[in-house]
């Protein structure tokens, strides 16, 4: 049986900053309109944790059934090392996912409607991503998942929930949380090439091979930055995004350098911390913007 800290483990708590930054960039967008509302963005921070981690659990199970895990270079899954039964991971997604779920009808309720719509594809896209007959994880749309869903969905609708309206800094912000959401995504397929490629999963990783793989990461990780620079249209403070380029430089640094398997592991790390300082950094300037 799986042990309390395994679950954690389990739920990946290095992907957080994925769910973490959006509401930050979000709120930040919102803010710039004078228009931040603290008490729904905390609740649209629980909804994108709790959605991460049932997306997590549930490609843990998704993965662990078929197999894709039995060889992993990777941190621990909990079906693939058999610490826990597919049915207690399935069973934990499901919860996450409920959760996210009720949480995100408060704001639908208090919000508008059409949001409901917006959840329903936000479900259905973490269950797909590994699980059904045709998970669109395993056809190398994952990237593009990512970038839908904890960019451009994420950041708009925490700006939407609190402003009722998206304008063009919003936007910008979504694509370049989304452009550091892919690039841990593809860090972490990169890594993976090798096991993935014998299991069947065909990633965009797998599709790209590993050069091109390695050059995509890099401009994932610049795109950020070139909207930075525009984002000094709405306020000159919006250059303090710059101090987080050194952290995504050393995110890079084991890509670019050629590293493999657990070499690959800070990539991970160093990607999400770039994504949240860069977030945090930008989302404080347009405060005061």
């Amino acid at each position: 049986m799986a042990t309390a800290a395994q679950w954690i483990e389990g739920a990946r708590p290095r992907t957080l900053p994925n769910a973490i930054a959006p509401v930050i960039a979000g709120t930040g967008a919102a803010a710039s309109l004078d228009a931040a509302v603290w008490w729904k963005a905390v609740l649209a921070l629980l909804v994108s944790l709790a959605l991460i981690i049932g997306v997590n659990y549930a490609n843990d199970y998704s993965d662990g059934i078929r197999g894709t895990d039995d060889e992993r270079v990777g941190p621990l899954r909990l079906v693939g090392s058999k610490l826990a039964s597919p049915a207690a991971v399935k069973n934990a997604a499901m919860l996450s996912l409920a959760i996210g779920a009720v949480l995100g009808l408060v704001l639908v309720a208090t919000t508008a409607w059409w949001l409901l719509l917006v959840g329903v594809a936000c479900l259905a896209g973490a269950w797909f991503y590994t699980g059904g007959s045709k998970p669109y994880g395993y056809s190398g749309f994952g990237e593009l998942a990512v970038f839908v869903f904890f960019g451009l969905v994420a950041v708009l609708g925490t700006q939407f929930v609190q402003a009722e309206r998206v304008d063009w800094v919003g936007a910008a912000l979504a694509v370049a949380v989304g452009s550091f959401s892919s690039a841990v995504l593809v860090a972490n397929n990169l890594r993976d090439i090798p096991t993935d490629t014998e299991s069947g999963k065909t990633t965009l990783a797998v599709k790209l091979g590993d050069p091109r793989t390695r050059t995509l990461h890099l401009a994932l990780l610049a795109a950020p930055f070139v909207v930075t620079l525009l984002l000094v249209i709405r306020t000159p403070f919006a250059l303090v995004g710059v101090l987080a380029l050194p952290l995504a430089v050393r995110a890079n640094a084991p890509v670019r350098s050629g590293g493999n398997g657990l070499e690959l592991i800070p990539a991970l790390r160093d990607s999400g911390l770039a994504l949240l300082a860069w977030s945090a950094l930008t989302a404080l300037a347009l405060g005061f913007a």
